[in-house]
């Protein structure tokens, strides 16, 4: 018998489905209209992805230092650059900045930065320092479409940045790092979304072939070409770990993938 919290997902599941059930090209605005309206947005978890705090906490063999020792001979240094696309209420962004870099949120919905702003106003204090001697770096919130390059104008990273934390969107363009959460997985693509099943072998396909049209069955699951040799413009996966810690809804079945270009 189902939980009533099972019952639950599977209402908000099912009206998510139907209030996206209209052609790809209209699902920017019904995004903003969730957010404009405020009642409904079940992608809420209401603090940062327990998987980004464990990879900035544990795994700075993997993503290295907050800064970039990038300035010559004048032994200067910056904060490295990073980015949450789709950051809903800004948690991981906050989240990042305490652990010292300059982080970066956007979303598609005026309504949504606005959020971002009162969380940072209201719970910036949730978010302590990570390392007295790095300090804490900056959170900017954006409005804009991430595969619109023109809101990459409105910061000084001018759309480079060393680290990108990637949810459901499959972010194709690091300068650094990107960081994947994969999530759902599991979740049979037939029964439609968002967000929409997925496998790990999804973010292969797509990274190794960025811009490329990917061949899917009619289950809805990515095609695995064994044939296919990566892109030039492909990412290198260098590390692929099942998620200790996810948030709830993916517990036990998220897992997080890292790439960079080669």
């Amino acid at each position: 018998m189902a939980t009533m919290s099972e019952e639950k997902a599977a209402m908000a599941r099912a009206r998510l489905k139907k209030h996206f059930d209209v052609p790809s090209s209209e699902h920017q605005d019904r995004w903003v209209d969730l957010w404009n309206a405020g009642d409904f947005l079940p992608w809420d978890r209401q603090l940062p992805s327990p998987a980004l705090n464990d990879l900035l906490d544990q795994r700075k063999d993997l993503i290295g230092r907050c800064f970039v020792d990038d300035q010559g001979s004048t032994g200067t240094k910056r904060r490295k650059k990073a980015l949450v696309p789709g950051c809903g209420a800004g948690y991981d962004v906050l989240l990042l900045a305490s652990y010292g870099y300059d982080a970066y949120g956007l979303e598609v919905s005026e309504k949504a930065v606005q959020r971002c702003v009162e969380e940072q106003k209201t719970n910036g204090h949730k978010y302590p320092v990570k390392d007295e001697a790095a300090g804490a770096g900056s959170c900017t919130f954006l409005k804009g479409d991430f595969f619109d390059s023109a809101w990459s104008k409105a910061t000084t990273a001018e759309g480079t940045f060393e680290f990108i934390y990637d949810y459901t969107l499959l972010s194709k363009k690091p300068e650094g790092l990107l960081v994947c959460l994969e999530y759902p997985l599991g979740k049979d693509p037939a029964t439609g979304g968002p967000p929409f099943g997925l496998t790990s072998q999804t973010y292969v396909e797509h990274l190794q072939h960025p811009g490329e049209d990917i061949p899917y069955n009619k289950a809805g699951d990515v095609e695995e070409r064994s044939s296919s040799q990566p892109s030039s413009e492909a990412l290198e996966r260098i590390d692929h770990w099942q998620a200790e810690r996810s948030h709830q809804i993916g517990q036990g079945k998220d897992s997080v993938s890292v790439w960079r270009h080669k």
